[in-house]
């Protein structure tokens, strides 16, 4: 479950433009400086410079929070991964519109240094909908109780808006070529800060930048209006870009953040191999995996201490290779400490995350290779080192079936035939599902041993990655997240690949289609699979 989305808790768009005629386009007078368009299923950047009259300035701005207490929960509940492994996105979608888009445009995204109401207004085009009297944000006051503060924006700004804008404070840029864009920025430092409480959890405001908002001279020296004194500002428009609000009927525009990690393990105990002069140093360590299963549930091994070190030796098989026997093995020293060349016949280990813990080396081949491996974790010290000792305590004893890496003859061409074993007809949107990817060559030649077994081993796929699309339109409703995080990447065991996924990130009411795509490291290019796997999500009301 490497991806979940957190939609908006409330948002709004405020702005200084002048109102324009219940009964038609006319513009009034009056600014729209009280209009409030909380419930507005989009919300609106503009920047006007003498539309209205000459060197006059209409800006519009988006104010928008979101649901810091359930993040912080959720990371609490080990949900999502501990400050430094998880990544936090912000989207928002374009909404398309009938009127001018800008072009070659930058908006900031600042956070919100007071709290603000969201209010119930809807007027977007006439600013009609002010919060006199009742609860709302707008481009002079955060409620209808308490104007804002200013911000460091400017020095005399007290209007549209009160945002952090010190050296510490975290702030993120998006440049539009087109206009036609989303808004997606990293804003991981910001949200960290809100789940430790260093900065208050207000939100964020969006707008463009100084240079691109209404130039408006204040000549006065003290400002008390509603426009904003923006000596650098610009004299042209930059009219209008819109965004899909949380209010929208459609549920993938809503604006979120979305958290992602790499939650991949690559437990090698399936495909293991004997050290290779055919290969890197770094591609003949192996990494093989403890899970520790108490009553169904990953549970910590007690009395670790605090290092959480766990240490393993291999052995050799029995005569009838039913269980470890002789001395432990001697394996490949590293430079990496998992195995020191002053004890060449232990793995350090440690954990990877609750109940979990993971050991890498590399072993030489023997004369005779041994086709049976085993694994025996313990603990102890640096004096009881030794597996067979009597003073350490073991704590699991696997088995491993080495391969032995040869040379080929041609170059390879991979066909896949992939199954997903465990598909649903139906998941519930609040579940998170584990999906089990049989995968094997599809042009495979068995052997008459081969077909006498009742199960196939399957082949894992070292770098594969999924995508989820709705099958009523091919809306890719999860892409491929296949860049610097692999959040929808596939981990594999000696079972092969699987995947989770969060149900709750897909809209209830439809049917989905799961895609793969495989890594293939000659054409350094992800080719998809040809294969489609059907399901649907379904929210029960019982």
């Amino acid at each position: 479950m490497p991806v979940k989305h957190y939609t908006a808790s409330a948002d709004n768009t405020i702005t200084n433009a002048y109102k324009v005629s219940s009964y038609g386009t006319t513009k009034t007078n009056t600014r729209g400086t009280g209009s409030n368009t909380g419930v507005a299923d989009v919300v609106e950047v503009f920047s006007s410079y003498g539309a209205f009259s000459s060197g006059s300035q209409e800006l519009s701005r988006i104010l928008i929070d979101f649901p810091v207490a359930t993040i912080s929960s959720d990371r609490t509940a080990g949900k999502i991964p501990a400050s430094g492994s998880v990544n936090f996105f912000m989207r928002l979608r374009n909404a398309k519109h009938a009127h001018t888009v800008p072009e070659d445009f930058t908006l900031v995204i600042l956070p919100v240094a007071q709290s603000w109401q969201e209010g119930t207004g809807l007027d977007l085009v006439g600013h009609q909908d002010d919060t006199k009297g009742i609860p709302g944000s707008n481009w002079m006051s955060a409620s209808n109780t308490t104007p804002w503060t200013g911000s460091n924006y400017t020095t005399l700004d007290s209007v549209g808006g009160s945002y952090r804008t010190g050296s510490s404070d975290p702030q993120f840029k998006q440049t539009f070529k087109t206009g036609l864009e989303d808004l997606e920025v990293d804003v991981t430092p910001l949200v960290e800060h809100w789940i430790a409480g260093t900065i208050d959890s207000n939100g964020v405001g969006v707008h463009l930048t100084s240079s691109q908002e209404a130039y408006y001279a204040n000549d006065g020296g003290v400002y008390s209006g509603s426009a904003l004194p923006l000596s650098s500002g610009a004299t042209y428009s930059y009219y209008t870009k819109r965004f899909f609000a949380r209010t929208t009927e459609f549920f993938y525009r809503r604006p979120h953040i979305e958290a992602r990690w790499d939650d991949t393990t690559r437990d090698d105990r399936g495909s293991f191999y004997y050290s290779s002069s055919l290969a890197p140093a770094a591609d003949n360590l192996n990494t093989i995996y403890l899970y520790n299963y108490v009553r169904g549930r990953l549970t910590n091994i007690p009395d670790l201490g605090s290092d959480n070190r766990v240490y393993v030796s291999i052995f050799s098989g029995s005569t009838d290779n039913s269980e470890p026997s002789g001395s432990a093995l001697i394996l490949v020293a590293d430079n990496s400490g998992y195995v020191r060349s002053a004890a060449p016949t232990i793995v350090t280990g440690g954990q990877v995350s609750t109940g979990i813990y993971s050991a890498s080396f590399a072993i030489t081949a023997a004369a005779t290779a041994v086709k049976t491996l085993y694994d025996i974790w313990f603990t102890g010290s640096d004096v009881t080192v030794a597996a067979s000792s009597s003073t350490a305590t073991r704590y699991s004893t696997g088995s491993i079936a080495p391969s032995t890496l040869v040379g080929g003859g041609a170059a390879r061409d991979p066909v896949y035939y992939i199954n997903i074993t465990n598909l649903k007809n139906r998941y519930n949107v609040n579940e998170n599902a584990r999906f089990n990817l049989y995968v094997r060559n599809k042009y495979w030649n068995p052997t008459i041993y081969t077909k006498a077994n009742s199960s196939v081993s399957t082949t894992n796929i070292v770098s594969a990655s999924y995508s989820i699309i709705r099958l009523m339109d091919a809306f890719v409703a999860l892409p491929y997240g296949t860049g610097s995080i692999l959040s929808t990447g596939l981990s594999y065991d000696v079972s092969g690949n699987y995947f989770d996924l969060d149900m709750s990130v897909l809209e209830a009411g439809y049917g989905y289609g799961i895609k793969f795509a495989f890594y293939d490291p000659e054409l350094t290019s992800w080719i998809e699979q040809d294969r489609i796997f059907k399901f649907r999500v379904e929210e029960y009301e019982y």
